[in-house]
């Protein structure tokens, strides 16, 4: 999500903008009696499909349209809650998987959700065109659908049901086969069409202003949900937010909209309160990714001179205030089911990244320097920014010339991860629940260009592609976890990237808003149960 920077003439005229628009008008809403529920928006996706772009920053809209087969869940079986699949099946063999989906449900347009309509978003969606079900979904080869209610995912090799389960929240946003069919998803107008089951209509955007969504009245969840609309206002500055939150102009902020040094004075302002839940199954990584198509970088001995120069608890500690933890490596601690903390790790210091880089055979100049790199911080948030400039300082401690270069969001990723026109650069990835949904493909090699949050470093290493392939065959649960703690030992030992911390987020809100952090995946979930008092 993209944080921008927007003047305080700036936010009071978007807020003037929002009052006098008819279609927000508060007048309006007194006289039909609806309640509405506005949120604060800080980025305004180009293509606000999840089934194409799984990432949080379209998550946090569309999920509210558009549904997955399943959503995760504090207290559901395998922490999972059912959306519009019912159950969920595995073959010993790992070669089928057979889904039970919900019956009675239909499209915002009145068409009834069918098994074809899962059976099209899998094959011609999220297999071949998503950002994390093209390695998901690698193996699929067919979806059979005996019934209208019944899938069958068929797949060329065995793939583990552990693998599938923990994807389903993120990955498997269903799509209406009659209407996207034939279209080109990553192209307007389909991107812009908004059609799901989910319990609200996506009804109206006006660029730079807000996102309109309604009340879907024929949700297949009883007498829900409990708000008639939600306006999800643009307001791409921080401080934006906070102040409009404690002039009740909008109800709640979340993913840290609030910057996290106003959470103790704001938490004491009558009216509000601040929530760290709803974010569990939706870790941050503070990642350093290394283009190894650079001679220096290339040296393992170097990268490992970078691991010792970085000061991860003084990280913690000052960019992110203490809202965060060290990393270890590319599982993060709170995901107990696949972590390990055996694994090589670079304490702080300066003196052992000196004498790397000294064995390497990169002296200091006569201006103190070894050699320049170029360092593109992610935009997307004040943190990512705040560690770059901390890091180009912890590399001039140890003679590396590190030249920032900040892009807006499109240009980063462009840089990044098709012109690959970097040397370093700061990314934030997520989690997702399971290392092979979004974390292998951050250091497996063969990810086409294009592809954001993957190996786009010219890093290959075929005994880590093997163990990264193994375990995504292997379908002995037990079997499976121990493959992904050795995959960590050797991502920790070979530094293709560095992990310095792991975060999750903060939802500020107004007490009239119930039902906050219902789910490990609240931000990013449907909001049906969210509602306001009176």
């Amino acid at each position: 999500m993209t944080f921008a920077v927007l003047s305080r003439r700036g936010l009071i005229k978007a807020s003037l903008l929002l009052a006098a628009s008819t279609a927000l008008s508060t007048n309006r809403l007194s006289a039909q009696e609806k309640t509405r529920l506005v949120v604060a928006a800080d980025s305004e996706p180009k293509n606000l499909n999840p089934a194409v772009v799984a990432s949080n920053g379209v998550f946090f809209l569309s999920s509210k349209v558009i549904e997955p087969l399943a959503e995760a869940s504090f207290d559901g079986e395998n922490g999972l809650s059912p959306r519009l699949a019912l159950s969920w099946e595995g073959a010993d063999d790992g070669l089928s998987i057979t889904f039970k989906l919900r019956e009675g449900v239909t499209w915002h347009d009145g068409q009834p959700f069918t098994s074809d309509d899962v059976a099209y978003s899998a094959l011609e969606v999220w297999k071949p065109l998503q950002n994390l079900g093209r390695s998901v979904f690698a193996n699929l080869t067919a979806v059979d659908t005996p019934d209208e209610h019944t899938a069958v995912f068929k797949f060329s090799k065995p793939t583990p049901v552990q693998l599938i389960r923990n994807a389903l929240p993120a990955v498997t946003a269903v799509l209406p086969k009659h209407v996207f069919a034939g279209t080109d998803l990553q192209a307007a107008p389909a991107i812009d069409k908004l059609i799901g089951t989910g319990p609200f209509k996506f009804t109206e955007y006006k660029p730079g202003e807000y996102y309109l969504l309604s009340k879907n009245d024929t949700y297949w969840e009883k007498d829900e949900p409990k708000v008639d609309e939600i306006v999800f206002r643009v307001l791409p500055d921080r401080a934006g937010a906070g102040a409009a939150l404690e002039a009740e102009e909008i109800h709640l902020a979340a993913f840290s909209a609030v910057p996290l040094a106003d959470l103790d004075r704001i938490s004491k302002v009558p009216g509000i309160k601040v929530i760290s839940k709803g974010y569990e199954a939706l870790t941050y990584q503070l990642v350093v990714e290394i283009n190894h198509r650079r001679k220096e970088l290339a040296d393992l001995k170097v990268r490992q001179a970078i691991a010792h120069a970085i000061d991860k608890d003084f990280v913690v500690k000052t960019v992110f205030l203490g809202y965060a933890a060290t990393a270890t490596g590319p599982v993060p601690k709170n995901a107990p089911e696949f972590y390990t903390a055996d694994v090589p790790t670079y304490e702080f210091s300066v003196d052992k990244a000196n004498a790397l880089l000294d064995e390497a055979g990169y002296k200091r100049g006569d201006d103190g320097n070894r050699f320049q790199l170029k360092l593109l911080p992610a935009p997307y948030f004040n943190e990512t920014r705040q560690f770059g400039d901390y890091l180009r300082q912890a590399l001039a401690a140890v003679g590396i010339d590190a030249v920032i270069v900040n892009n807006d969001a499109a240009g980063h990723q462009k840089a990044v991860y098709t012109d690959h026109d970097f040397d370093l650069a700061v990314a934030p990835p997520v989690f997702r629940g399971d290392p092979a949904i979004s974390t292998t493909i951050l250091v497996r090699s063969g990810t086409p260009d294009g592809v954001p949050f993957s190996n786009q470093g010219g890093y290959a290493n075929a005994e880590l592609d093997a163990l990264i392939d193994k375990a995504a065959e292997t379908v002995d649960t037990a079997a499976r976890t121990e493959l992904y703690k050795a995959f960590q030992k050797k991502v920790a030992a070979d530094l293709p990237l560095i992990n310095v911390a792991e975060w999750g987020f903060i939802t500020v809100a107004r007490d009239s808003v119930e039902n906050v952090a219902s789910n490990p995946r609240w931000a990013v979930s449907n909001w049906a149960d969210v509602a306001l008092k009176s």
